[in-house]
């Protein structure tokens, strides 16, 4: 007789939660850290908004590393991928302004939801994805209002920390979702 060990049995569950409780607590950290600075676009707010996308390649490899299903391990490339680019991109942009800056944050916000949206569809079934399926959503749409927001008299940097925050949220309850299926596997 053969048994089908579950994804939660082999220990993704386990590390995905912990890794989500971070992203949680990084994003309320960095979000806090931003609403001090959004008035201006400074070396603290530079630093902060480079800061934001390199903590997600590094949160993408340390996912890619308790992942075992292909599917999410090349998604997961990708937007490790997407985050760098966006970091140098928004270094650059940083130079120009507010409104470049949003530009830059609202395209990578466009591209890291569709790869959430893939990465939590291919693990729909670990359970404590659905969170992470509606974050990929909505980061997909705050991202399509950042770059129109870009273009407002007095666009607001500050807008980006509320995102972070949401985003943040939606990992805490994913967190909290998966130690749940880890309990019933």
């Amino acid at each position: 007789m053969t048994t089908v060990e579950s994804p939660a049995a082999r220990g993704i569950a386990p590390a995905l939660r912990r890794l989500y409780f971070v992203r949680f607590g990084f994003a309320v950290i960095w979000a806090a850290l931003l609403f001090t600075t959004a008035s201006e676009l400074g070396p603290l707010g530079v630093a902060l908004v480079v800061i934001y996308p390199l903590f997600d390649v590094v949160a993408a490899v340390v996912d890619a590393r308790s992942a075992r299903d292909r599917g999410s391990i090349r998604a997961l490339q990708v937007n490790m991928a997407i985050s760098l680019i966006a970091a140098v991109g928004l270094a650059m942009a940083s130079s120009s302004g507010v409104p470049a800056v949003l530009r830059v944050w609202g395209a990578w916000a466009i591209l890291s939801g569709i790869v959430q949206l893939v990465v939590g569809a291919v693990r729909r079934r670990l359970g404590g994805q659905w969170p992470m399926i509606l974050s990929g959503g909505i980061s997909v749409l705050a991202g399509g209002s950042f770059v129109m927001g870009a273009s407002a008299s007095d666009p607001q940097l500050g807008d980006v920390a509320g995102y972070a925050v949401l985003g943040g949220i939606f990992f805490l309850v994913s967190a909290l979702r998966l130690g749940r299926a880890t309990k019933v596997s």
